[in-house]
This record gives structure tokens, sequence and C-alpha cells, in this order.
């Protein structure tokens, strides 16, 4: 097996403040194939909010930037077929909340 890794970032103009508003991102990613191995965040005072998916097929994070009210997501997989399932949701989202 070759050692590949799949990525794809992109910026959506809404600032996610918790876990509860991420909580969509973890469906897609069940949607999409992958297994969620653990999920960490962390809200920052007096705002902000920084949350990661581990995977068995690597990692999607996202990071929000309130003073601006948008949000980076990234995500890197070694699973072709999923992130590509990833990707095309991501980019549906991107279209319906564009920067």
């Amino acid at each position: 097996m070759k050692a590949k890794i799949w990525n794809k970032s992109l910026w959506l103009s809404r600032d996610y403040k918790n876990a509860g508003e991420a909580q969509a991102f973890s469906q897609l990613l069940k949607d999409s194939g992958f297994t969620i191995l653990r999920f960490v965040d962390w809200k920052f005072l007096p705002f902000g909010y920084t949350a990661l998916w581990l995977l068995a097929e690597s990692h999607f994070a996202l990071h929000s930037f309130p003073e601006e009210e948008k949000v980076y997501v990234e995500l890197s997989s070694c699973n072709a077929e999923y992130y590509e399932r990833a990707a095309a949701l991501l980019d549906q989202l991107e279209q319906a909340v564009a920067v």
C-alpha cells in the first residue's frame, strides 16, 4: 500500500460556538464512512471554538474566528472513498454558507 493523504480545507461564514452546533460535522463524517475514534473540543474565553475529530482514517478539525464570523474547516484522510464522500458534502455546505 502506498502512503497517500487527501486534504480539503475551506472557510465557512458561520461561527460554531460549541460542540452542540458542531455535531452536524460528526454526522457528516459518519455518513461518509469514517470511524470517529475521539472527539475533543475547546471553547475559548471570551469567545472562540476549536474542535478535532480523531478518525481511524486521519482527522477533521474546525477553528472558529468569531471576530470575523467564520470558521476554518480541514479534512485529512488516507481513505479516498470516504474522503470523496465527505468532500462532496463539504462542497454542498460551502456553497450554502460560503464566505
